[in-house]
């Protein structure tokens, strides 16, 4: 069993596209598959700040909000191809996470994380504001795609299951940018900066350099997860912005396993399952996550993922 685990540790991105194309079959519907989909690579964007950096940030639904707007308004108003709209929206993601990171890493520890939540609700705020393009409260509407065909075959995106293949083929390729940066020697330099900063900064590493650029990087996925939930939902809700998106990201990062690279995904699919289940008996669904969450954070502090890494002795930085 160790040494299948270490298999997969191996060939982390074959083994979790694999996973990935027959996950649909095992949910209960293809729409909540979209949905983990979606916020597990939300989650993975997050997590490349906050478990390899060490960085705990409260504003990144600001970048799940600019992906998604973004990619909304160049379809609905601008008429743009869905392809193009989704680069902007990541694009727009990368730029919002220049400029909150430019003044967020300037900062450290809870202050870091003060920043990243104020700057996160001035977003909000913008994008709440600006009704005309953005809907306002309302959120925006009709970010509709029209039927296209790929190598001659028709895709529709109403079919749920079409629109899972599609979207997993845009988390594939940021699963193998993830995985592309943890193997490079940045990588290596983002778990010298969150063992030991100081240590770091002596060795001649560009510390403020590394924060920004990994923060950027984040940005921009967290921002692809908004370009697609746009396309997914055909609407761009205001709440995509909402401080309590970004406490989603860190419930579901820790919940799977920080630092861990698969880890956040699973704490998606767990998170959002359970949400599914509950919710169908009680409108008190929180209290119920919020009591399983407690509970792995007090019994399995390494998370789901990170516990069964742990207890196979695999390691974390370099594994699923």
């Amino acid at each position: 069993m160790n040494s299948f685990f270490q298999l997969i540790a191996r060939h982390r991105v074959l083994a979790s596209s694999l996973f990935l194309m027959i996950f649909p079959f095992l949910m209960p519907y293809e729409a909540l598959a979209v949905n983990i989909l979606i916020f597990g690579l939300f989650a993975m964007g997050f997590n490349l700040l906050f478990g390899y950096m060490g960085l705990l940030s409260f504003g990144h639904a600001a970048f799940l909000g600019i992906g998604g707007y973004l990619t909304g308004i160049s379809i609905v108003h601008y008429s743009l191809p869905w392809g193009l709209a989704i680069l902007i929206g990541v694009i727009g993601a990368a730029i919002g996470g220049l400029l909150m990171g430019f003044l967020a890493t300037r900062t450290r520890g809870i202050y870091f994380s003060m920043v990243t939540l104020a700057l996160g609700q001035i977003v909000y705020f913008i994008f709440y504001k600006a009704e005309s393009l953005t809907g306002g409260e309302n959120g925006l509407r009709g970010v509709r795609v029209d039927n296209f065909e790929i190598f001659g075959i028709p895709v529709d995106l109403l079919n749920p299951l079409a629109k899972y293949y599609v979207i997993l083929f845009f988390v594939v390729l940021a699963i193998w940018l993830i995985s592309r940066i943890l193997n490079s020697p940045l990588g290596a330099v983002m778990e010298a900066i969150r063992e030991n900063e100081k240590r770091a900064a002596a060795c001649g590493y560009d510390v403020a350099r590394t924060k920004l650029l990994v923060f950027i990087l984040s940005a921009a996925i967290c921002g692809l997860a908004g370009s697609l939930r746009a396309l997914h939902l055909s609407i761009v809700p205001i709440d995509s912005l909402n401080y309590l998106q970004s406490g989603q990201a860190v419930m579901m990062s820790i919940l799977g396993g920080m630092g861990t690279f698969f880890g956040p995904f699973v704490g998606a699919a767990v998170m959002l399952f359970l949400e599914d289940i509950v919710t169908g008996y009680t409108k008190h669904w929180m209290a119920v996550v919020g009591i399983v969450f407690m509970f792995f954070v007090l019994f399995f502090p390494k998370g789901i993922w990170g516990s069964i890494l742990s207890k196979l002795h695999i390691s974390q930085d370099s594994s699923q």
